[in-house]
């Protein structure tokens, strides 16, 4: 039995006691979901629940007298060994080894479904994450929410969500003029203009602007540097896709800066939000009037040089993401962005949304790694690519998994290169390729899945590693509902180590000459049990589930 069940079991007896008036309250003030926790001593029961404190008040009762009702009711579901009410009214609740074994079986056939549930179904989220701007190479600026961005897009699709990963390339304005005079000045053999961008990736990309224009070196200046504009993105975008592609990092989408300006998406963004009451005009500039929305100041969204300004580019952003139809727009900013969070959310209030529902900012905080060394390429940064070369993608992506994103985050490769228990990513990703070794053992033993006895799952080991991987799924949904993958990579760890304890007192291949039995069958569904939590886990963090080590 999953916590799941039980707390569908537990609102199914709350349901019937209000029907037969044993509980006075109305069916409308009973909760959409009854919450089942481990107790703190494993001695008082498998699962917990205090919900008779919760409501008792409102029954006018007390809280024991509310609990030995849903005892009564609980005492008589298939599945349900014992209920014990301790202390002022919680609920502590025994399940059978049956009920709980046959979670094991359930885990196989579900196979990468078991995990995923319907939570967010209907919620049509647009997820902005990485966004670097196409003048360089991606940095480890970039790596946290690279990891953390497409780990929290799985977790949500996980969990229902209708998810669009997007990358908004930064491709207008005058960082894009200086980027091609960079990539000029090398092309001519010249060191970049003073505010350019260095590194021997500029002097990289002039090869390839030139090797695709093989006269570009005989057009003036102002012929050639719109060319070498567009073909250096073009080879700069094409690295960064490639170094996301190596970190298993996907997005849906790539959206053009320039393509907004270029549709006149700027103009129709002031236009639609006059109409809306709040834009206003003063000294030759047109302003957003945020302060309405809680922001600091209005802004600026047209210079009264007739400039647009970055934040019109943002507004033209988020009605753009509106039109397409997402509901909810998250976007994961760097520690530096603090101040864009008020301002984005007026955005969303003065487009006629709701900024506590249709728009949700989350901040990361900076990431660093020890002994790290600088870009060859690029000088001036410790780069992306690097770091996957040195370290490992699995590495780096756990890592970055496991910790919150407002949380400043130190990494340590000496512990991270170690093939030990130390090491987080190494404990996990061994425990199944342990898991997936049994496995092997086992069928050579002559052990299948022929048979199942849900009963024989009885060894205390057994009952801790089965309420581990019944709790998966709504580790999953929290996960999602809190944008926090960390909680997923913290119980994979969890599993790991109940795990590790029951391989140690529980043989699944017999030994020696010994007769294959159903307890050896039934473990090996547990163990495969097992392995297929810790894959499906891992890959919602995306780091890879090994078969051997």
């Amino acid at each position: 039995m999953t916590p799941e069940e039980l707390s569908l079991a537990i609102s199914a007896c709350l349901k019937d006691a209000v029907a037969t008036g044993d509980i006075a309250l109305s069916a409308s003030a009973l909760p959409d979901e009854v919450r089942v926790e481990r107790p703190k001593n494993r001695d008082h029961g498998d699962w917990a629940t205090n919900i008779a404190l919760q409501l008792a008040k409102q029954a006018g009762t007390n809280p024991r007298e509310f609990a030995t009702v849903l005892s009564t009711r609980l005492k008589a579901i298939d599945g349900v060994a014992g209920v014990e009410i301790a202390g002022p009214g919680f609920l502590n609740i025994t399940v059978d080894a049956a009920a709980a074994g046959a979670l094991a079986r359930m885990i196989v056939e579900a196979g990468t479904q078991y995990g995923t549930n319907s939570a967010l179904a209907g919620h049509t989220v647009n997820m902005e994450f990485v966004s670097a701007n196409p003048t360089g190479p991606l940095h480890i600026g970039h790596t946290r929410w690279a990891a953390l961005g497409d780990s929290i897009a799985r977790v949500l699709r996980a969990s229902g969500a209708d998810v669009t990963a997007e990358y908004y390339i930064n491709d207008a304005g005058s960082q894009m003029n200086v980027f091609a005079n960079s990539v000029y000045s090398r092309l001519h053999g010249r060191p970049v203009p003073e505010g350019g961008y260095p590194g021997q990736y500029i002097a990289d990309l002039g090869h390839e602007v030139l090797t695709e224009h093989p006269d570009i070196r005989e057009l003036t200046e102002v012929a050639a540097l719109p060319v070498i504009r567009s073909a250096a993105y073009k080879a700069q975008m094409k690295d960064i896709k490639a170094t996301l592609a190596d970190f298993g990092v996907e997005f849906d989408v790539f959206f053009s800066e320039q393509e907004l300006h270029d549709a006149g998406a700027i103009e129709s963004a002031v236009a639609r939000l006059r109409e809306q009451g709040h834009v206003f005009d003063d000294g030759g500039a047109v302003w957003l009037r945020t302060t309405d929305f809680g922001d600091d100041k209005d802004r600026v969204m047209i210079r009264a040089n007739g400039e647009p300004t970055y934040f019109a580019a943002d507004a033209a952003y988020y009605l753009s993401k509106k039109d397409r139809g997402f509901t909810e727009k998250i976007y994961l900013l760097g520690a530096d962005h603090h101040g864009y969070i008020n301002r984005l959310k007026a955005i969303a209030a003065c487009a006629g949304d709701d900024p506590e529902k249709n728009i949700e900012v989350l901040i990361g905080q900076l990431v660093s790694v020890n002994g790290a060394k600088l870009s060859k390429r690029a000088g001036n940064i410790i780069e992306l690519k690097d770091l996957i070369d040195w370290l490992g993608k699995d590495a780096v992506r756990y890592s970055l998994a496991r910790f919150p994103a407002d949380s400043p985050l130190t990494l340590d490769p000496e512990l991270l290169k170690k093939h030990s228990n130390e090491n987080p990513v190494f404990y996990v990703q061994y425990a199944h390729a342990r898991s997936r070794g049994a496995a092997r053992n086992a069928v050579a033993a002559g052990v299948d899945r022929s048979a199942f006895d849900a009963s024989q799952l009885d060894h205390a080991t057994e009952n801790e590693l089965l309420s581990h991987l019944g709790s998966y799924p709504s580790i999953v949904a929290k996960a999602a509902e809190l944008r926090e993958p960390h909680r997923v990579a913290r119980h994979l760890e969890v599993i790991a180590g109940a795990y590790h304890r029951w391989y140690d007192a529980c043989r699944i291949a017999p030994m020696g000459d010994e007769e294959v039995t159903d307890v050896n069958r039934t473990r090996l569904w547990l163990n495969d049990a097992t392995s297929q939590v810790l894959a499906n886990g891992l890959d919602l963090l995306g780091v890879s589930a090994p078969e051997r080590m």
